[in-house]
């Protein structure tokens, strides 16, 4: 009899600093977690952001799907060509983005599920060849999609703009529905889409909101934050129902 052995989820970490006297951590919502945990049904593995010392081959023989997660850092603009960041709120992470950037193109390469959420949709787009907007609030036309800075979580979190989902793409697939509301949490955003990608909703500013891959294998990013409400929103719900779906193979 054949053992079955459980599926193996990734989450990408970044570098934060911790405690009085700001020691480096390396850290991942507890969303995330519970969003595999409780929905896609496989066993959470955090990867640290340890920069070139990643083992990214190693990594992607061992997992069975990939969560980029979200994060308050920005995609250090020297991966895709950008001028440098100046601005004070817009941190860069580079240690993360020595291991994404190479993990999601060798994931892409395997066919490995990936859901890519936020700042890792745009870590999809960069790995890929595309390039980013750094400050959408700066552009005119568009609507300001940073986080409200306060402390109240119902606010800071809930849904602030409507997309337009492409009908009978994969994203309306997954929600069954071509429009929806959702958070908005991010300072970045796609200038230049990747080749291999597909635009599958735009806020109303046009801001690509949702991508997928023309490739073989699950390939989603969405530029908001399913996991904050996976457990009370049947649209979140259905996003790491669908991934969950792609580890295990159904």
């Amino acid at each position: 009899m054949a053992v079955r052995y459980p599926k193996l989820v990734g989450i990408s970490c970044c570098q934060k600093a911790f405690g009085v006297f700001g020691m480096v951590n390396h850290a991942a919502s507890d969303t995330y977690v519970r969003a595999v945990d409780q929905v896609v049904g496989a066993v959470p593995i955090l990867i640290p952001a340890n920069g070139k010392s990643a083992d990214v081959s190693t990594l992607l023989d061992r997992l069975d799907g990939l969560i980029l997660t979200g994060s308050r850092s920005n995609v250090a603009a020297e991966f895709y060509g950008g001028p440098p960041q100046i601005s004070d709120d817009a941190p860069e992470d580079p240690a993360r983005d020595q291991v994404t950037l190479p993990l999601v193109r060798g994931a892409v390469e395997r066919g490995l599920p990936v859901l890519a959420i936020c700042r890792g949709l745009q870590e999809l787009n960069v790995a890929l060849g595309g390039t980013l907007h750094q400050r959408l609030q700066e552009i005119p036309g568009k609507i300001d999609h940073s986080t409200p800075m306060q402390a109240h979580g119902p606010v800071r979190v809930g849904k602030a703009h409507f997309i337009a989902i492409r009908p009978g793409g994969v994203l309306d697939t997954i929600v069954q529905s071509t429009r929806l509301a959702v958070n908005s949490l991010h300072n970045q955003g796609i200038k230049r889409m990747a080749r291999g990608l597909l635009v599958e909703a735009r806020a109303i500013d046009g801001t690509i909101e949702a991508i997928s891959g023309t490739g073989r294998g699950y390939l989603l990013g969405v530029q908001w934050h399913p996991e904050y409400d996976f457990d009370r929103d049947i649209a979140s719900q259905r996003v790491f129902e669908s991934f969950g779906a792609a580890v295990r193979g159904v």
